[in-house]
Parts: C-alpha cells; sequence; structure tokens
C-alpha cells in the first residue's frame, strides 16, 4: 500500500458517508496514472496553487480599484479567506478538506481586472456575454499550461457553479459557495469602514444582533450555525434567521458599497480601459501576444481577446491602455 491509497483508506474510516472521497471520484477528461502519494483532489490544488492564474490574483481588485493601503483585500486574499472558512466546515462536518481546498482555491481564477467592473465591461461588449465563473473554468480547463490542468469533475464542477443558481454536484461544493458569501460580505464590510465609505453605526443593528457586532465574531457565528444546521438537512445552509440577516446584510452593501459609493468612483474609469482594449484587439488583433493570436482559428477572435484581457491583472491592465492610448513621452 503506497501512501495515496494509505490516504485514501483514511478517508473512507473518517470522513461523513455523505463526503465525497478521492477514491471515488468520477475521474478527469484525460485519464492519468495515479500519483503515489497524493490523491486525486489533492493534486487538482496543487496544480491550481501552482498556475500562472493563480499567482495573478494578488493584483486584481477585489472592491477596492488597484488599494494603495496595505490592509485591503485583493482577489488572492479574498480566495484565501474562502478557503479558511470552507476548511473550517468541511472538516467539522467530516467532509473532504481537498475537494473543497481545491475548489476554494481556483473558483476566482476566470476574475477579470478590475473585480466587477472589468466583468460587466466584457459582458457588454461580448456576444455571448461574459460570466467569470464560466471563466474561471475555461482557464483552468483551457487556457493554463496551453491545454488546461486536466482537474477532476468534482473541481471543475464547484469552480462553475460558486455562484449562480444551480446547486454545486458536492456537499463540499456547497461549502465553497456559501463561504465565498461569508467571506466577502465580511471582509468588504471591514475593508469599507478602515476606507471610510460606511460606519460601524451605519450596518443594520437587526442583523448584527443575530449575526454578531464584531467582524470575527460574525463569522465564528456564521460559521458555527452552518455546521448546526447541516445535522438536519441534506444540503448546507444557515438557517432562516441567520440565512435572512446574511442576505440583508448583502443587501445593505449593495446599496451603500457595491454601487455609487467612493470605494466605486473609479469603476466607470475601468470599465472604459476595458472596453477600449477591447475594440482596440478586434481592431488589431496583430498586436495580441503570439499564444492569443494562434488561438483565433480555434475559438475566435472574439474569444481571444476575452481570454486575454480577463487574465490582465488591474496594473497591467492600465499599461496596456496608457501603451496604446496615452502619448508617450519623447525621448532625445
Amino acid at each position: 500500500m503506497n501512501i495515496r491509497q494509505y490516504a485514501e483508506k483514511t478517508e473512507k474510516c473518517l470522513l461523513s458517508k455523505r463526503a465525497c472521497l478521492s477514491s471515488a471520484s468520477r475521474g478527469r477528461s484525460l485519464p492519468e496514472e495515479e500519483c503515489t502519494v497524493r490523491t486525486a483532489f489533492q493534486r487538482d490544488r496543487d496544480r491550481i496553487i501552482h498556475s500562472k492564474s493563480f499567482r495573478r490574483l494578488k493584483d486584481k481588485t477585489q472592491v477596492f480599484t488597484i488599494p494603495e493601503g496595505d490592509h485591503y483585500r485583493t482577489r488572492l486574499t479574498h480566495t484565501l479567506e474562502v478557503a479558511q472558512i470552507a476548511r473550517t466546515i468541511a472538516r467539522a462536518l467530516r467532509l473532504n478538506e481537498d475537494l473543497t481546498e481545491a475548489i476554494s482555491l481556483g473558483h476566482d481564477l476566470g476574475h477579470t481586472p478590475f473585480g466587477h467592473a472589468g466583468e460587466n465591461a466584457l459582458n457588454g461588449v461580448l456576444r455571448k456575454g461574459f460570466r467569470h465563473n464560466e471563466q474561471s473554468l475555461r482557464v483552468v480547463d483551457v487556457l493554463e499550461k496551453d491545454g488546461g490542468l486536466n482537474l477532476t469533475i468534482e473541481v471543475r464542477d464547484g469552480i462553475l457553479h460558486h455562484t449562480g443558481p444551480q446547486t454545486p454536484l458536492t456537499l463540499e461544493g456547497q461549502i465553497v459557495k456559501i463561504s465565498d458569501r461569508i467571506a466577502y460580505i465580511n471582509h468588504d464590510i471591514d475593508d469599507a469602514i478602515r476606507g471610510g465609505i460606511i460606519t460601524k453605526e451605519q450596518l443594520p443593528g437587526d442583523c448584527l444582533d443575530i449575526l454578531g457586532h464584531e467582524h470575527r465574531e460574525r463569522i465564528n457565528n456564521m460559521i458555527l450555525n452552518l455546521i448546526h444546521s447541516f445535522r438536519d438537512s441534506e444540503v448546507i445552509s444557515m438557517s432562516p434567521d441567520y440565512l435572512s440577516a446574511t442576505n440583508r446584510l448583502r443587501e445593505f452593501l449593495f446599496e451603500h458599497v457595491y454601487v455609487g459609493s467612493d470605494a466605486k468612483r473609479e469603476e466607470s474609469k475601468a470599465r472604459h480601459v476595458v472596453t477600449c482594449l477591447f475594440t482596440h484587439f478586434q481592431e488589431n488583433d496583430e498586436l495580441l501576444p503570439k499564444e492569443y493570436q494562434q488561438r483565433i482559428s480555434i475559438c475566435g477572435k472574439e474569444q481571444s481577446i476575452s481570454d486575454y484581457i480577463a487574465g490582465m491583472t488591474d496594473r497591467y491592465a492600465i499599461r496596456a491602455y496608457q501603451k496604446y492610448f496615452l502619448p508617450a513621452p519623447w525621448e532625445e
């Protein structure tokens, strides 16, 4: 028995009957020889962490566009917070922690520069629209390593369905979907208060009375509520009172932070940058990097340009805009 087989045996002994076992994975699109050390989901997690798309998350917007402060969240720190919350819940429920972590780390790989502002811009110019969860799946299926990471079906499904109306295939995927919301609601409140966008006193008191008045208290209470509620349910969900309070807190953020606040004052400029870059590459596709030019014959010009722009960091997109649309200084 090698190390992987021992780990798979341990899963069968320790995890819940409702857990998704590594040994019971539905497999990969392209069959591979099993690793002697790591389970299938551990390999998926490692492939995501070592990908270029994962590294680029450090310079992509979460809420504040190109944040200058050291403590504002980026898309990478958001991803890590989601993974921490999701792993805690998975471990408490005796579900598969490796699968949960892999989905968490990969769920936002397809996010554009400037966060949802960039996503909205691409959605407006692409005939088929643009959704970051679908792009995240495209990243791991096609773009990374020039042919994809060949992840398991369970991880791919969790990445695709971490947002939107569809329920993920596994309970582990459901955990990530809820953990994503727990993470961004709480850290966006934290960042918005730090940035002077809102004050603590503005937060809806009836929601805080249920969820908690402090950042750490809210996260802890929401996690505990999920864990205890699962005992009587077949799905991962909060109790009705917690779910209602969480949704109302999210609505508050949309009203006071996500739409029209000072935190979003640069979003129109960000959308302009993305839209102009898309139009420019449509008219001058020879300016695309060679790898994206070569993909035009495979997936079409629109898709290739979209892949290129979606993969940009905030600063890279700004440099590209400066290169093509702003006059360069004259050098003697």
